[in-house]
């Protein structure tokens, strides 16, 4: 079987470091969908709007690799512990398909591209391909005694951030909260501790320099991309 993106996700991640590791962690974070042209049929999204989640199917279009490895080392354990891919969400899998469950803030229909829709709590970089859309249904999807195993150790994993207002301000006013509480959901990798390195975080059209202290995430300088 051969499938085509059916749309793109247009987001403020440019490169890879600093999306959240999974959807909704920061519910600031925006997102819009742009169908391709077979797909821009209005019949296609009737009803849509009753809903308030879906999810999407897509594509970890950075990290296609030639083969791919039972076992992978997941970064909440720290890069140096092996679990099955199977028993992980790494990007690296054998058909490269991810899934994240995102709010659907609005359908927007617009001159050039139809119908588009608006999604919040994205955790994906800019212009990854969507295979699918489904709604997300609360009574089946949600299942409230389900264990996460090594991800429940680590659901509460965060930095403080100390962003001086003067920095902050550089950015649209929009855009601050989502990149706070990016920077508080630790975009390093778990294997980092307080090494004094200055991280780089490329986010809607701006380079974000960071260090990590004492278990705070401390903004060196915001720099215009």
């Amino acid at each position: 079987m051969q499938i085509n993106p059916i749309a793109y996700i247009h987001t403020d991640f440019k490169e890879k470091f600093g999306i959240p590791r999974q959807s909704g962690r920061v519910p600031e974070l925006l997102g819009r969908i742009v169908f391709e042209a077979d797909y821009r049929v209005e019949q296609a999204f009737a009803g849509i709007e009753d809903f308030s989640h879906l999810w999407l199917i897509f594509d970890f279009s950075k990290s296609h690799r030639e083969k791919w490895s039972p076992t992978v080392r997941p970064p909440r354990l720290g890069g140096n512990k092996r679990v099955g891919v199977f028993a992980s969400r790494s990007p690296f899998r054998p058909n490269s398909l991810g899934l994240s469950a995102v709010k659907l803030e609005r359908v927007e229909k617009t001159e050039k591209y139809g119908i588009t829709l608006v999604v919040s709590g994205v955790d994906l970089l800019d212009n990854t391909p969507i295979y699918d859309i489904k709604p997300y249904i609360p009574y089946a999807d949600c299942i409230g005694d389900a264990k996460g195993s090594y991800a429940d150790d680590h659901k509460c994993d965060s930095l403080n951030v100390d962003f001086k207002q003067e920095l902050l301000q550089v950015l649209p006013e929009g855009k601050r909260q989502a990149v706070i509480k990016c920077l508080a959901d630790d975009p390093r990798p778990a294997y980092k501790e307080n090494d004094g390195k200055i991280y780089s975080m490329s986010f809607a059209g701006f380079d974000i320099h960071f260090t990590v202290e004492n278990n705070t995430a401390v903004v060196q300088s915001v720099e215009k991309l």
